[in-house]
C-alpha cells in the first residue's frame, strides 16, 4: 500500500498500548459492548445457516473432499491422490530437543486438514518451517509441485500458500482497511522511485482498496473500516488476518490456531468463514485443540506427537486411534483396562469442562 501507513491519534484520545494484541478479550469487549453486540448477531445468522446446512447434508466442498480422499488409507505418512504440499525428512532440533522429526506428509488438495497434538508436539513449529518463517535442519518440501525448502516467507507467500499466526499480527494504529490493502502485492507504490509520483499507481490503488472493502464486507468487518485496529476484540482481529491473507488469493491458507482467545460469539463465524474457503477451493491447514472444533470441520486430520506424525485419518479413524488416546491421555500402567475404547471427542470435551 503506498498511501502515508500511520494516523495521527486524534486530539485527546489515547494511543493503543503497545501491546494491546495481547490483552484479553473480555477486557476489549467491557469497553465495545456495541461490537460484541454485532458480534452476536453475526454468529446468530451463521448459526442459522449451519442449522440448514446439516438439515440438507455436507457442502458442496465436503462432498469432494470426501470423494477424493476415498479408499486413502489412515496411517502415517500415506500418500494423497492431488497433494498441493509434500513434506520429506523434516528435521529441526532445539538444543538437544528433537521438535520436529516428519519422515512424510502430504496434504490432499481442496481440503480442510487439521494438526493435531498435546502442547509441545511440533505442530506450530511444522509450520514455521514450511512456511520459511525458521529454518529447518534438514529436510525438503514442495508447494503445488515447486520446491520451496530454501525460499524465504515472502516468496512463498507470493506463490499462494499463506499463513496467520496464534496471536495476530494487526498493526495497532493502521485503520482496519488499510491492515486488510497492506495484503495485496506487486503494488506499484511501495516502489520507492515511484511512490513520489501518485498519478503511476493511483488506479491500483483504488483497485487494491476496492477488493479490501470487499473482503471487509465478506468477512463482517465493513463497519470497522475506519477504526483503528487496536480497538478490536481478538476474534474481529482474527477475521482480520483471514482477511488480509485472501487479499494474495491464496491457494492453501495455514491457520495457527485460529479459536484461541476467541469468544464464543465469533467461534461459529469463524468455522463459516472456514468451511466457505474449502468450498471454494483453497485448502486449509489448521492447528487447533479444540477437539469438537476439529471433529465437526476437518476432512482429515494429522496427528503429532513429540514432533513425529503418529496417525492420519478422517475423523472417525482418529476419535479410537489408540496411538491418539495414549498421546493425549497416557498409557496405561495399571491393571488390564478391559473398559470399552474411548471416544477422544467426548475425553477432550469432558477434560475442558472440568477445568471450567
Amino acid at each position: 500500500m503506498s498511501a502515508e501507513n500511520t494516523h495521527p491519534v486524534p486530539p485527546g484520545a489515547e494511543s493503543p498500548p503497545p501491546d494491546a494484541s495481547l490483552e484479553a478479550d473480555d477486557g476489549v469487549e467491557a469497553d465495545h459492548g456495541v461490537e460484541v453486540d454485532r458480534e452476536v448477531e453475526v454468529d446468530r445468522g451463521v448459526e442459522e445457516r449451519a442449522g440448514a446446512t446439516k438439515t440438507e447434508g455436507r457442502s458442496a466442498g465436503a462432498e469432494r473432499a470426501a470423494a477424493a480422499l476415498a479408499g486413502v488409507a489412515a496411517e502415517p505418512g500415506v500418500a494423497k491422490p492431488d497433494a498441493i504440499l509434500v513434506a520429506d525428512d523434516v528435521a529441526k532440533a532445539f538444543g538437544g530437543v528433537r521438535a520436529v522429526r516428519v519422515e512424510h506428509l502430504e496434504v490432499q488438495r481442496g481440503t480442510i486438514t487439521a494438526l493435531i497434538g498435546p502442547n509441545g508436539a511440533g505442530k506450530s513449529t511444522f509450520f514455521n518451517l514450511v512456511s520459511g518463517f525458521d529454518h529447518a535442519d534438514s529436510g525438503r518440501w514442495s508447494f503445488d509441485g515447486k520446491d520451496i525448502s530454501k525460499a524465504p516467507a515472502y516468496r512463498i507467500a507470493r506463490l499462494g500458500m499463506i499463513r496467520t499466526f496464534q496471536l495476530t499480527k494487526a498493526l495497532m494504529r493502521l485503520t482496519t482497511l488499510e491492515n486488510v490493502m497492506l495484503g495485496g502485492i506487486d503494488q506499484r507504490g511501495e516502489r520507492l522511485l515511484a511512490s513520489p509520483w501518485r498519478w503511476i499507481w493511483r488506479s491500483q490503488e483504488r483497485e487494491v482498496e476496492a477488493r479490501a472493502d470487499a473482503l471487509l464486507e465478506r468477512f463482517q468487518l465493513a463497519h470497522m473500516r475506519d477504526e483503528f485496529a487496536g480497538i478490536m476484540s481478538g476474534g474481529q482481529r482474527k477475521l482480520l488476518e483471514m482477511a488480509r491473507a485472501m487479499m494474495v488469493n491464496p491457494a492453501m491458507i495455514m491457520l495457527d490456531e485460529p479459536m484461541a482467545g476467541v469468544n464464543p460469539a465469533l467461534t461459529q463465524s469463524l468455522l463459516g468463514h472456514i468451511e466457505q474457503l474449502r468450498d471454494e477451493g483453497t485448502t486449509i491447514i489448521l492447528v487447533e485443540h479444540d477437539m469438537d472444533v476439529i471433529m465437526s470441520i476437518s476432512d482429515w486430520i494429522v496427528v503429532f506427537a513429540q514432533g513425529a506424525v503418529i496417525a492420519e485419518g478422517r475423523p472417525n479413524d482418529i476419535r479410537s486411534n489408540a496411538k491418539v488416546i495414549e498421546a493425549y491421555l497416557g498409557k496405561s500402567r495399571g491393571l488390564p483396562d478391559t473398559s470399552p475404547p474411548i471416544d477422544l471427542g467426548a475425553a477432550a470435551t469432558a477434560s475442558q469442562e472440568e477445568g471450567a
